[in-house]
Protein backbone atom coordinates (compact mmCIF):
# COMPACT_ATOMS: atom_id res chain seq x y z
CA UNK A 1 0.00 0.00 0.00
CA UNK A 2 2.85 2.39 0.59
CA UNK A 3 4.50 1.74 -2.90
CA UNK A 4 1.38 2.76 -4.67
CA UNK A 5 1.11 5.89 -2.19
CA UNK A 6 4.45 6.54 -3.49
CA UNK A 7 4.32 5.85 -6.67
CA UNK A 8 0.97 7.98 -6.78
CA UNK A 9 2.31 10.73 -5.46
CA UNK A 10 5.51 10.83 -7.79
CA UNK A 11 3.23 10.26 -10.92
CA UNK A 12 1.39 13.77 -9.77
CA UNK A 13 4.56 15.15 -8.94
CA UNK A 14 5.68 15.14 -12.52
CA UNK A 15 2.27 16.24 -13.95
CA UNK A 16 2.60 19.28 -11.85
CA UNK A 17 6.16 20.16 -12.99
CA UNK A 18 5.13 19.22 -16.45
CA UNK A 19 1.71 21.43 -16.50
CA UNK A 20 3.62 24.65 -17.37
CA UNK A 21 6.00 23.30 -19.99
CA UNK A 22 2.61 22.00 -22.02
CA UNK A 23 0.77 25.55 -21.48
CA UNK A 24 3.85 26.90 -23.19
CA UNK A 25 4.92 24.88 -25.59
CA UNK A 26 3.85 26.05 -29.55
CA UNK A 27 3.75 22.50 -30.37
CA UNK A 28 0.35 22.77 -28.85
CA UNK A 29 -1.04 25.98 -28.54
CA UNK A 30 -0.97 27.87 -32.19
CA UNK A 31 -3.30 30.20 -31.75
CA UNK A 32 -0.20 31.54 -29.21
CA UNK A 33 2.35 31.13 -31.96
CA UNK A 34 -0.38 33.02 -34.06
CA UNK A 35 0.26 35.54 -31.46
CA UNK A 36 3.79 35.69 -31.05
CA UNK A 37 4.40 35.72 -35.00
CA UNK A 38 2.12 38.80 -35.55
CA UNK A 39 3.68 41.71 -33.54
CA UNK A 40 1.64 44.32 -35.63
CA UNK A 41 -1.39 42.76 -35.12
CA UNK A 42 -0.81 42.89 -31.26
CA UNK A 43 0.52 46.37 -31.24
CA UNK A 44 -2.24 47.74 -33.26
CA UNK A 45 -4.49 45.83 -31.03
CA UNK A 46 -2.52 47.20 -27.85
CA UNK A 47 -2.72 50.98 -29.27
CA UNK A 48 -6.54 50.27 -29.71
CA UNK A 49 -7.14 49.62 -26.37
CA UNK A 50 -5.96 52.71 -25.18
CA UNK A 51 -6.95 54.96 -27.38
CA UNK A 52 -9.52 57.51 -25.79
CA UNK A 53 -13.39 56.63 -26.43
CA UNK A 54 -14.45 59.23 -28.44
CA UNK A 55 -18.34 59.48 -29.53
CA UNK A 56 -18.20 61.45 -32.38
CA UNK A 57 -18.41 59.49 -36.14
CA UNK A 58 -15.53 60.93 -38.26
CA UNK A 59 -17.29 60.31 -41.12
CA UNK A 60 -20.71 62.47 -40.34
CA UNK A 61 -18.50 64.96 -39.15
CA UNK A 62 -16.48 64.75 -42.90
CA UNK A 63 -19.62 65.69 -44.30
CA UNK A 64 -20.51 68.59 -41.79
CA UNK A 65 -17.26 69.87 -43.09
CA UNK A 66 -18.10 69.38 -46.44
CA UNK A 67 -21.27 71.25 -46.45
CA UNK A 68 -20.04 74.23 -44.62
CA UNK A 69 -17.44 74.84 -47.24
CA UNK A 70 -19.56 73.97 -49.87
CA UNK A 71 -23.02 76.31 -49.18
CA UNK A 72 -21.62 78.44 -46.77
CA UNK A 73 -17.54 79.31 -46.82
CA UNK A 74 -18.05 81.50 -50.04
CA UNK A 75 -20.44 83.60 -48.82
CA UNK A 76 -18.60 84.03 -45.68
CA UNK A 77 -15.73 84.79 -47.56
CA UNK A 78 -17.48 87.12 -49.92
CA UNK A 79 -18.92 89.30 -46.88
CA UNK A 80 -15.02 89.10 -45.97
CA UNK A 81 -16.70 88.21 -42.48
CA UNK A 82 -14.47 86.47 -39.69
CA UNK A 83 -16.25 83.90 -37.78
CA UNK A 84 -16.04 83.83 -33.97
CA UNK A 85 -14.34 80.84 -32.09
CA UNK A 86 -17.34 80.83 -30.27
CA UNK A 87 -19.34 79.46 -33.47
CA UNK A 88 -19.42 75.69 -33.80
CA UNK A 89 -19.37 76.00 -37.47
CA UNK A 90 -15.70 77.80 -36.91
CA UNK A 91 -12.77 75.21 -38.43
CA UNK A 92 -11.09 75.07 -35.36
CA UNK A 93 -14.42 73.21 -33.28
CA UNK A 94 -13.90 70.01 -35.65
CA UNK A 95 -11.74 67.45 -33.20
CA UNK A 96 -11.00 65.97 -36.41
CA UNK A 97 -9.27 68.83 -38.31
CA UNK A 98 -5.53 68.28 -37.67
CA UNK A 99 -5.87 64.79 -38.46
CA UNK A 100 -8.46 65.14 -41.98
CA UNK A 101 -5.62 68.10 -43.13
CA UNK A 102 -2.71 65.10 -43.03
CA UNK A 103 -4.65 62.55 -45.19
CA UNK A 104 -3.78 62.23 -48.12
CA UNK A 105 -5.01 60.97 -51.51
CA UNK A 106 -2.06 59.74 -53.93
CA UNK A 107 -4.46 57.47 -56.23
CA UNK A 108 -7.61 55.58 -56.27
CA UNK A 109 -6.36 52.21 -54.12
CA UNK A 110 -3.52 54.37 -52.03
CA UNK A 111 -3.70 57.14 -48.82
CA UNK A 112 -1.60 58.14 -47.07
CA UNK A 113 -1.02 59.37 -43.20
CA UNK A 114 0.49 63.04 -43.43
CA UNK A 115 2.07 61.98 -39.84
CA UNK A 116 4.21 58.57 -40.37
CA UNK A 117 4.03 58.34 -44.05
CA UNK A 118 2.35 55.29 -43.89
CA UNK A 119 0.25 53.73 -47.37
CA UNK A 120 -3.01 52.07 -47.50
CA UNK A 121 -4.63 50.95 -49.69
CA UNK A 122 -8.10 52.07 -48.79
CA UNK A 123 -9.42 55.08 -47.38
CA UNK A 124 -11.22 53.16 -44.10
CA UNK A 125 -7.72 51.49 -43.26
CA UNK A 126 -6.21 54.81 -42.95
CA UNK A 127 -9.09 55.65 -40.99
CA UNK A 128 -8.21 53.30 -38.09
CA UNK A 129 -4.91 53.70 -38.57
CA UNK A 130 -5.47 57.78 -37.62
CA UNK A 131 -7.72 56.34 -34.72
CA UNK A 132 -5.41 53.95 -33.17
CA UNK A 133 -2.38 55.77 -33.82
CA UNK A 134 -2.52 59.30 -33.89
CA UNK A 135 -5.52 59.62 -31.35
CA UNK A 136 -3.70 61.88 -29.24
CA UNK A 137 -3.80 64.54 -32.23
CA UNK A 138 -7.68 64.68 -31.49
CA UNK A 139 -9.44 67.95 -30.21
CA UNK A 140 -11.57 66.03 -27.66
CA UNK A 141 -13.07 69.41 -26.00
CA UNK A 142 -16.71 69.85 -25.35
CA UNK A 143 -18.28 71.03 -28.54
CA UNK A 144 -15.85 69.81 -31.28
CA UNK A 145 -18.05 67.23 -32.97
CA UNK A 146 -19.70 68.43 -36.15
CA UNK A 147 -21.61 65.36 -36.15
CA UNK A 148 -23.68 66.85 -34.15
CA UNK A 149 -24.27 69.57 -36.21
CA UNK A 150 -25.19 67.12 -39.13
CA UNK A 151 -28.95 67.75 -38.56
CA UNK A 152 -29.20 71.25 -38.74
CA UNK A 153 -26.69 71.24 -42.16
CA UNK A 154 -28.76 68.75 -43.35
CA UNK A 155 -25.99 66.16 -44.22
CA UNK A 156 -28.59 63.16 -45.15
CA UNK A 157 -29.27 65.43 -48.22
CA UNK A 158 -25.99 65.54 -49.18
CA UNK A 159 -25.21 61.54 -48.43
CA UNK A 160 -28.62 60.91 -50.32
CA UNK A 161 -29.03 58.59 -47.49
CA UNK A 162 -32.01 56.41 -46.77
CA UNK A 163 -33.16 59.15 -43.83
CA UNK A 164 -33.20 61.77 -46.35
CA UNK A 165 -35.95 60.47 -48.27
CA UNK A 166 -37.89 58.96 -45.92
CA UNK A 167 -41.17 60.62 -44.12
CA UNK A 168 -40.82 63.68 -42.43
CA UNK A 169 -40.83 63.47 -38.81
CA UNK A 170 -42.44 66.89 -37.29
CA UNK A 171 -40.67 66.64 -34.01
CA UNK A 172 -37.05 65.98 -35.36
CA UNK A 173 -38.01 68.93 -38.26
CA UNK A 174 -38.14 71.29 -35.25
CA UNK A 175 -35.10 69.81 -33.28
CA UNK A 176 -32.93 70.49 -36.52
CA UNK A 177 -34.77 74.27 -37.01
CA UNK A 178 -34.02 75.06 -33.21
CA UNK A 179 -30.50 74.04 -33.35
CA UNK A 180 -30.17 76.02 -37.31
CA UNK A 181 -31.65 78.99 -35.87
CA UNK A 182 -29.33 78.74 -32.76
CA UNK A 183 -26.08 78.47 -34.91
CA UNK A 184 -27.78 81.64 -37.39
CA UNK A 185 -27.83 84.20 -33.92
CA UNK A 186 -24.32 83.01 -32.20
CA UNK A 187 -22.67 83.03 -35.58
CA UNK A 188 -24.06 85.77 -37.28
CA UNK A 189 -25.56 87.59 -34.85
CA UNK A 190 -28.00 90.47 -36.38
CA UNK A 191 -26.09 93.14 -33.62
CA UNK A 192 -22.61 92.37 -35.17
CA UNK A 193 -23.25 94.28 -37.97
CA UNK A 194 -24.06 94.41 -42.22
CA UNK A 195 -22.06 91.60 -42.96
CA UNK A 196 -23.40 89.50 -40.00
CA UNK A 197 -27.46 90.62 -40.81
CA UNK A 198 -26.65 89.56 -44.04
CA UNK A 199 -24.94 86.78 -43.76
CA UNK A 200 -27.52 85.52 -40.73
CA UNK A 201 -30.58 85.87 -43.47
CA UNK A 202 -28.63 83.82 -45.71
CA UNK A 203 -27.82 81.14 -43.04
CA UNK A 204 -32.11 80.97 -42.35
CA UNK A 205 -32.81 80.99 -45.72
CA UNK A 206 -29.86 78.09 -47.05
CA UNK A 207 -29.93 76.11 -43.83
CA UNK A 208 -32.95 76.42 -41.78
CA UNK A 209 -35.87 77.64 -43.62
CA UNK A 210 -35.74 73.80 -45.25
CA UNK A 211 -36.18 71.83 -41.38
CA UNK A 212 -39.86 71.83 -42.34
CA UNK A 213 -42.47 69.06 -43.79
CA UNK A 214 -44.43 71.63 -45.75
CA UNK A 215 -41.59 70.90 -48.08
CA UNK A 216 -42.07 74.11 -49.67
CA UNK A 217 -38.22 75.03 -49.45
CA UNK A 218 -35.36 73.04 -49.94
CA UNK A 219 -32.14 72.99 -48.58
CA UNK A 220 -29.07 74.95 -49.98
CA UNK A 221 -31.74 77.39 -51.72
CA UNK A 222 -29.07 80.05 -52.46
CA UNK A 223 -26.46 78.04 -53.97
CA UNK A 224 -22.97 76.73 -53.34
CA UNK A 225 -19.41 76.59 -54.88
CA UNK A 226 -20.17 74.01 -56.90
CA UNK A 227 -23.08 75.99 -58.21
CA UNK A 228 -21.64 79.29 -59.07
CA UNK A 229 -18.49 78.19 -60.65
CA UNK A 230 -21.20 75.74 -62.96
CA UNK A 231 -23.03 79.36 -63.30
CA UNK A 232 -19.91 80.88 -64.57
CA UNK A 233 -18.80 78.03 -66.85
CA UNK A 234 -22.55 78.04 -68.46
CA UNK A 235 -22.32 81.83 -69.04
CA UNK A 236 -18.97 81.90 -70.53
CA UNK A 237 -19.89 78.99 -73.07
CA UNK A 238 -22.78 81.17 -73.58
CA UNK A 239 -21.11 84.53 -74.42
CA UNK A 240 -18.59 82.45 -76.54
CA UNK A 241 -21.79 81.75 -78.45
CA UNK A 242 -23.49 84.55 -78.81
CA UNK A 243 -20.83 86.68 -79.30
CA UNK A 244 -19.56 85.58 -82.64
CA UNK A 245 -23.90 85.54 -83.80
CA UNK A 246 -24.10 89.16 -82.38
CA UNK A 247 -20.99 90.65 -84.59
CA UNK A 248 -22.90 88.85 -87.86
CA UNK A 249 -25.72 91.02 -87.00
CA UNK A 250 -23.97 93.95 -86.82
CA UNK A 251 -22.46 92.79 -89.76
CA UNK A 252 -25.59 92.28 -91.45
CA UNK A 253 -26.86 95.21 -90.83
CA UNK A 254 -23.96 97.85 -91.82
CA UNK A 255 -23.76 95.73 -95.06
CA UNK A 256 -27.77 96.12 -95.76
CA UNK A 257 -27.36 100.37 -94.74
CA UNK A 258 -24.48 100.34 -96.97
CA UNK A 259 -26.83 98.95 -99.50
CA UNK A 260 -29.59 101.15 -99.26
CA UNK A 261 -26.91 104.29 -99.19
CA UNK A 262 -25.91 103.10 -102.52
CA UNK A 263 -29.32 102.93 -103.67
CA UNK A 264 -30.13 105.91 -102.38
CA UNK A 265 -27.26 107.87 -104.40
CA UNK A 266 -28.31 105.90 -107.68
CA UNK A 267 -31.69 107.30 -107.45
CA UNK A 268 -30.56 110.59 -106.53
CA UNK A 269 -27.83 110.54 -109.62
CA UNK A 270 -30.20 109.57 -111.82
CA UNK A 271 -33.10 112.01 -111.26
CA UNK A 272 -30.25 114.97 -111.78
CA UNK A 273 -29.78 113.53 -115.13
CA UNK A 274 -33.59 113.48 -115.78
CA UNK A 275 -34.01 116.93 -115.37
CA UNK A 276 -34.06 119.43 -118.44
CA UNK A 277 -31.61 121.72 -118.67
Amino acid sequence: MKKVTVIVSILLFSILRFQPFVSSSPLLYGNQVYEESSGESRNLNQEHEHAPEVHCSRERSRVASKVIEEYLTPFVEKENYQLSRKCRLHPENDMFRDQEEHRIYLDRNEWRCGYCKKSFREEKFLDQHLDNRHCNLLNLSHGKCLADLCGALHCDAVTNSKSSRSKCNPAAAARNRHLCESLADSCFPISGGLSASRLHELFLHQFCDAHSCSGKHKPFSRGGKGQGSFFRLAAGALILVLLPVFYLFIYLIQCDMNGRTQDLRRISKSGWKAKPS
